[in-house]
């Protein structure tokens, strides 16, 4: 099969190469590996350009934008504009952080696995954090949920769902309009990938309020918004982190904030979500 991988990438001189080494060792290589630099004022360039020389399969390109960190829509353009410097000859595309160590048999397994399961349309590994010398899985979402640091795409179903939404909440989208159109999920416990900059250090106490709007936008419906919020405060020991939530959603529904998804698609989305509650409970 054929891989194509995009990393976007902003001020990551720390890491940028630590994720590039660990790709090009691969047991299975990647056929093109294609860096965003997303505005960097720090050395990720001139590390980007080392590579690029030194290695056929890696390429990159600069794109200006807007500073500082925007959850969501800033990574999924920068992104989208490494997608439009590619061809659409790839049978896997894959969207992957530039602050992670992948295991050496990564992509194998991932190619695998799709291999295995033709109506897979969606593979991931679980991510990793560093805590007192030791790697511990990095617990912010479900088992069940790939990770927008390493999410990979069989051509059919990233065609099918259309690309990946510019907003916040867009790992969750492709994963409901995967389901939608028939394709299945698949995380492997096996791919243990080694996050270098752990989420809850990038985001602002404004994510809390995007959330709350991402999931209006989303269609939860104000009974699982207020689930899906008190969850996530739970999980960052932050119950501020509810109310934030909560006036996102409420803001959203009063300026009338258009929606991400059909209703058609959010029905199902609810559905799954509810089915999923019900399997806890019971």
């Amino acid at each position: 099969m054929t891989i194509y991988i995009i990393i976007p990438a902003h001020n990551e001189e720390a890491h940028i190469a630590t994720t590039l080494d660990s790709l090009l060792v691969q047991s299975l290589k990647a056929t093109k590996i294609l860096v965003v630099d997303d505005s960097s004022t720090d050395k990720t360039p001139s590390i980007l350009k080392e590579y690029a020389a030194e290695n056929t399969s890696v390429s990159y390109i600069t794109k200006s934008s807007i500073s500082g960190h925007e959850p969501g829509s800033k990574v999924v353009d920068a992104f989208n504009y490494g997608l439009k410097q590619l061809d659409d000859d790839f049978d896997i595309i894959c969207k992957y952080d530039a602050d992670l160590i992948f295991p050496s048999n990564y992509l194998e397994k991932v190619v695998e696995t799709f291999q295995q399961s033709p109506k897979t349309g969606m593979v991931g590994g679980f991510c990793y954090i560093e805590k007192n010398g030791k790697w511990v899985l990095e617990n912010l979402t479900n088992k069940d949920h790939i990770r927008g640091a390493l999410k990979a795409y069989t051509a059919a179903c990233f065609n099918k769902i259309g690309g990946l939404k510019c907003a916040m909440g867009w790992d969750t989208i492709d994963e409901i309009l995967a389901k939608f159109h028939g394709f299945s999920i698949l995380t492997l416990d096996s791919l243990k990938v080694k996050h270098l900059k752990p989420t809850g250090n990038r985001y602002a106490r404004k994510a809390g309020i995007k959330q709350g709007t991402a999931f209006y936008r989303m269609r939860y419906g104000k009974v699982l918004t207020r689930i899906a919020a008190a969850k996530l405060a739970l999980k960052k020991q932050k119950i501020s982190y509810y109310f934030d939530c909560m006036s996102g959603f409420n803001n959203a529904k009063k300026n009338k904030a258009s929606f991400l998804l059909s209703e058609e698609e959010g029905e199902f989305l609810r559905t799954l979500r509810k089915e999923g509650i019900r399997k806890k409970i019971l």
